[in-house]
């Protein structure tokens, strides 16, 4: 329950519900010129040259936020969107209710134990945030209440609540929040459990954070002015002395981040890039130790530790064995890299994703064919036993398991038309429980959907992986609004999870697509390497494949089908209407990275150097030109474009704000068609958007009305 550095943000999808069938024209569509025309964004050109190339930026000035100009323009684009979108308020008004409808408000989450406790959350009627709870040693003692996240955030416009970790007594708690929405920085305070009071130590620029065992020695990681974990710090609590600098990595390329071992005896700092990283570790118990390099830094060497009580596990990559293998080592001999034993060989088909580490067992997250499975390995005799899942297509993910000398793992299970399980499988006996399901108080009948895996054709060959949910009543015959989403970067693998928002399209006759396009993990890490760097176009060039083929096999036209993608998936947007603008119909860019090469080449910027690794340096000029080839807003042409709603945050560190603001005001210049296009930019958020769970539905609903409303759907 630790601060998580994201530097990558996956953009959480949701989408809408109404009737049975959609009938698409309806309405007489309104068009650009039926508005009062958006605000014309200042020209102000300046000359961007290197390598030889010159261009041309008329909107660089708008980065600068402190400028009034550019909050006024923000403004006006806003209101532009408002206006636009008027007619559509009682239909935005229909879809926020039937998503809130349906969600649980008064619900609570499994709980689990640890050191003494039980610990759940819930949540109340009316009420936007979590209240985190524990109970002492069984599930009848009286509640408290750890923090009430609705108080929390009062008076705030914006909150993030990131998580807490409990001392070892069991006295303390340390928690991580921020007002501004950012995902890379938060700011740490310290709560007196028996009194709730607070203590006076408050520390910003936090990235993560863990405690010694001692429940006063704090080690954490802050964060530089580009928003990269640094720098590694040793604090007591309570003592005013000052923070003792344990380790500060001067590579730009590489980030911290702190954490201690499940078995609670280590802490673990590890320092990573895209392609190596480095373990430190000093004993939990003894905190003023010296920090040890677990098993030196080898350029493309990765590396990731998991403690058992007389030994470690070391989940492995190099250029022999991308999708990872295991190894054991014992405490003794952790340096002699001749003694560590191999356990769980390569599988060139079968990618390694990450560990989890009982008294008794050894439990490996994999993912073969795309799909994600449980294997539990006896650590008496290394036998195995294997869970797997019947359906086509499903998600499954770790649930919480810090109990060391559990017999039982937690899982999460679902799919795009079951809803969110959680079960405990008992390593002993191989049976399985189920723990808590999802409720759905409007109603849900899985068996009205069906819900396919699709292969398509990619441009080389490749097959590209599709999941696909739509009603049971549904006919493939060109004329069914669809919605295609994809996000393709970072080695992030786009799950087939459950949703219970896309159902209100759904139930209007769509059927919602989701890509596993290259650049992504789903099929281990060759289909990353093939989506990155100086393969990153197969990633565009694969998502329009998955669009030709879900029009070639009739379940929907280019007049009916719609994209979306956020962050790294905007820039999939940003590319693939400037590739191939006849395929879509309306498009959804959240956040969207589209001033790729600018930005690259920025060094001063949050999370660019980090990102050399995923993108490419531009500063040399063979990822200099391939950028330049793909960059959205490099390659914006005089031709017509799909209606577009693009959303920016004014806090975003991940995608800072002139991004999409920049991209529209040129798309603006350059589009020939009568098509709307719309910016609407949260004026107190950052990357992530509304922090509350109903003001996230608000979002939502904007967006899905203008899908519909541009298939000309009134109701």
């Amino acid at each position: 329950m630790k601060v998580l550095n994201k530097i990558l943000f996956v953009v959480f999808l949701s989408t809408l519900f109404l009737a049975n069938s959609i009938l698409v024209g309806q309405t007489q569509l309104k068009n650009q010129s039926d508005f009062t025309p958006p605000p014309k964004a200042n020209k102000i050109p300046i000359e961007l040259t290197k390598f030889g190339h010159t261009r041309i930026d008329n909107y660089f000035w708008l980065k600068d936020k402190t400028n009034p100009e550019v909050i006024k323009y923000l403004e006006e684009e806003n209101a532009y969107c408002d206006e636009v979108m008027n007619h559509t308020k009682p239909l935005q008004e229909k879809l926020f209710n039937e998503m809130k409808s349906r969600i649980k408000e008064d619900d609570e989450s499994a709980p689990y134990y640890d050191n003494g406790y039980y610990y759940y959350y819930r949540t109340e009627a009316g009420k936007q945030y979590q209240i985190h709870c524990r109970k002492k040693e069984n599930l009848q003692a009286k509640e408290e209440v750890l923090f009430d996240v609705n108080k929390m955030a009062e008076n705030h416009l914006t909150y993030m609540f990131s998580g807490y970790e409990i001392s070892m007594d069991n006295g303390l708690a340390i928690y991580a929040s921020n007002t501004t929405g950012s995902y890379a920085e938060y700011t740490i305070r310290m709560k007196d459990l028996a009194t709730g009071s607070e203590l006076p130590d408050v520390i910003d620029k936090i990235a993560s954070f863990t405690l010694a065992n001692d429940n006063k020695t704090l080690f954490y990681v802050i964060i530089d002015e580009a928003l990269r974990p640094y720098k590694f710090f040793r604090y007591a609590i309570g003592s005013n002395n000052k923070p003792e600098l344990l380790y500060e990595e001067r590579d730009e390329k590489f980030s911290l981040n702190v954490d201690k071992s499940k078995t609670k005896d280590w802490i673990f700092l590890n320092t990573s890039s895209a392609n190596t990283s480095e373990y430190h570790f000093l004993d939990a118990n003894k905190p003023m130790d010296k920090l040890q390099v677990f098993y030196p830094k080898l350029n493309n060497v990765e590396y990731y530790v998991y403690a058992h009580k007389d030994n470690f596990f070391i989940l492995y990559k190099d250029s022999s064995c991308l999708n990872k293998k295991v190894f054991e080592v014992s405490r003794e001999n952790i340096k002699d890299r001749n003694s560590w034993k191999e356990i769980i060989p390569h599988n060139p088909s079968i990618k390694l994703e990450f560990l989890d580490v009982f008294k008794n067992y050894l439990v490996v997250y994999k993912r073969e064919n795309g799909l994600r499975l449980l294997e539990v390995y006896d650590l008496k005799d290394m036998k195995s036993r294997l869970i797997d899942f019947p359906e086509p297509v499903y998600f499954l993910g770790s649930g919480d398991n810090p109990d060391f000398n559990s017999n039982k793992i937690r899982y999460n299970y679902s799919s795009l038309n079951r809803p969110w399980t959680t079960y405990d499988f008992d390593m002993i006996t191989g049976t399985t429980t189920k723990i808590k399901e999802q409720i759905i108080p409007s109603g849900f009948n899985p068996d009205d959907y069906i819900v396919e895996r699709l292969w398509a054709p990619a441009k080389d060959g490749k097959k590209v992986p599709i999941s696909i949910v739509y009603k049971k009543d549904l006919i493939k015959n060109k004329k069914n609004p669809t919605l295609l989403y994809a996000y393709g970067s970072y080695g992030s693998s786009s799950e087939a999870y459950f949703n219970s928002n896309i159902f209100s399209l759904v139930d209007r006759g769509f059927g919602y697509a989701i890509a596993n396009i290259r650049g992504g993990g789903e099929l281990g890490e060759s289909w990353f390497e093939d989506g990155r760097l100086l393969n990153k176009i197969n990633s565009f060039t694969d998502f329009i494949a998955c669009a030709e083929y879900l029009i070639q096999e009739k379940y929907t036209a280019p007049e009916y089908l719609t994209i979306y993608g956020g962050s790294a998936g905007g820039l999939l947007m940003g590319a693939v209407v400037n590739l191939r603008p006849d395929l879509f119909k309306a498009v959804i860019a959240a956040v969207p990275f589209v001033d790729v090469l600018t930005t690259m080449l920025d060094s001063s910027l949050p999370l660019t150097v980090p990102e050399y690794e995923q993108w490419g340096n531009p500063n040399e000029e063979k990822y200099f030109n391939y950028i330049y080839s793909y960059s959205p807003y490099d390659n914006i042409k005089n031709q017509n474009y799909p209606n577009i709603i693009v959303t920016a945050g004014l806090n975003d560190s991940q995608v800072l704000y002139h991004e999409p603001t920049k991209w529209v005001a040129k798309l603006r210049d350059y589009k020939t068609d009568n098509n709307i296009l719309l910016l609407k930019t949260n004026m107190e958020s950052g990357h992530g958007g509304a922090s509350g769970r109903f003001d996230r539905l608000k979002d939502i609903s904007l967006w899905y009305s203008f899908l519909l409303d541009r298939l000309g759907v009134s109701q």
